[in-house]
């Protein structure tokens, strides 16, 4: 069966302007001085040097592109070819793939050494600017599955959002269960401060169970 649209497809289709308003917006904020690239900090303090990052939700590139020029080898996946194309062309170096989350395969390899788990194994997935909110419904479970495939045996994926954005943070953590992925630690910002049950913004870093 064909894949729900997601709801940023949806946004660009009533709106063919939106990617690249999107996209101006984070160029403005660079030329502005303004940082952009916090996520990617984190994500860089977990990992060693030389890692393999996937980018999950790339938009233009901005936090993989910046684990790039740390010394990271990534992959951007994004379901827009207009961001792609401007991650392309302000990031180069990544590689930078058109792609729905849901149906996430990049198999060139085996996992772990295991025939049956063909996929390339990343030392850390990031999931960040509130993506999977923009996610369908139908295929969260699907998206958060695919991240589990595709992690290493000691690997962490990294997916932030806010609350009130039509998946509660009860949902997301059912989800997780639910895909055989389990909670490292849960914060309620990038730099590091702690999740509380007030929490409006969750950064949930997690591993395979």
């Amino acid at each position: 069966m064909p894949v729900e649209p997601s709801e940023w497809e949806r946004i660009v289709a009533q709106n063919p302007d939106h990617s690249r308003w999107y996209i101006q917006r984070f160029r403005d904020l660079a030329s502005a001085g303004d940082d952009i690239v916090g996520e990617a900090r984190l994500v860089d303090a977990m990992v060693s040097r030389r890692s393999r990052v996937l980018d999950a939700g790339c938009g233009p590139g901005r936090v993989g592109g910046y684990l790039h020029s740390v010394g990271h080898e990534v992959v951007g996946v994004d379901v827009d070819p207009t961001l792609i194309a401007a991650a392309q062309q302000d990031c180069p170096g990544p590689q930078w793939l058109v792609g729905n989350l849901a149906e996430l395969d990049l198999a060139d390899g085996h996992r772990d050494g295991d025939p049956a788990q063909a996929a390339p194994s990343f030392d850390a997935i990031v999931c960040a600017g509130n993506v999977v909110t923009f996610i369908a419904a139908s295929t969260r479970q699907d998206v958060l599955r695919g991240f589990e495939r595709h992690l290493r045996v000691d690997g962490r994926a990294i997916v932030g959002f806010g609350a009130g954005r039509g998946y509660s943070f009860e949902d997301f953590f059912a989800d997780v269960d639910a895909v055989g992925l389990t909670t490292d630690l849960l914060l309620s910002t990038w730099d590091l401060r702690p999740f509380t049950p007030t929490s409006d913004f969750l950064v949930a870093i997690l591993r395979r169970t």
